[in-house]
């Protein structure tokens, strides 16, 4: 009974962090007028989850969160312009490949959906690199990219585990609400990190 409840109390500990993870991303994305507080917020989370998943469960999570998120402010901002880009990207060949669709299939649709689905597996690397290297924003982008392409068995157990975390969400909306990018930075970090091992 004293397992049992030892147990029970660490899985709510769990619970509340990630809980209050999310909130902090929600609040601090809210201060920097969404557009210049996504991205450090974002940054803050998968650096904070990276120390998670190694060990360093004590650490004062608001202000380790604050000190990331002033420290990458304008590095993971400048991240962000080209995410944005490539986001841009992905829902103009999104709208093109619906417009076009009504009328006839194409072969076009083969390379534009091939791109498409190269920039969405490149996203999901692109902050795990982010808080594991000390790079500028363009090399993030061409290291997360090199990851990505030798990383085919990751890059399959992310999706599946971001597909179930959806049904989930899709079944039970409060979870998403209530932990959203936390959930989704711990499995991208925690399957990003089989990848990096790869290359030590």
């Amino acid at each position: 009974m004293r397992d049992f409840g030892s147990n029970l109390y660490r899985m709510l500990e769990w619970v509340s962090r990630f809980a209050y993870l999310h909130l902090l991303w929600v609040l601090f994305t809210l201060a920097g007028a969404v557009m210049l507080g996504i991205y450090p917020s974002t940054a803050a989370v998968f650096a904070i989850m990276r120390k998670w998943l190694h060990g360093e469960s004590d650490l004062p999570v608001f202000r380790t969160f604050w000190t990331y998120y002033r420290k990458e402010f304008w590095k993971s901002n400048h991240l962000g312009i080209y995410i944005t880009i490539i986001l841009f990207f992905i829902f103009v060949d999104l709208f093109y490949i619906y417009s076009m669709a009504e009328s006839s299939f194409s072969w076009i649709f083969v390379p534009l959906l091939a791109g498409m689905l190269l920039f969405s597996f490149l996203l999901l690397y692109i902050f795990p690199v982010f808080v594991q290297f000390d790079h500028s924003a363009l090399k993030t982008i061409r290291t997360a990219f090199l990851i990505m392409l030798i990383s085919p068995i990751q890059i399959f157990m992310l999706i599946i585990c971001l597909l179930a975390i959806a049904v989930i969400i899709w079944f039970f909306p409060a979870i998403g609400f209530i932990f959203g990018i936390s959930l989704y930075a711990f499995v991208s970090v925690w399957v990003a990190g089989y990848s990096f091992k790869r290359l030590s």
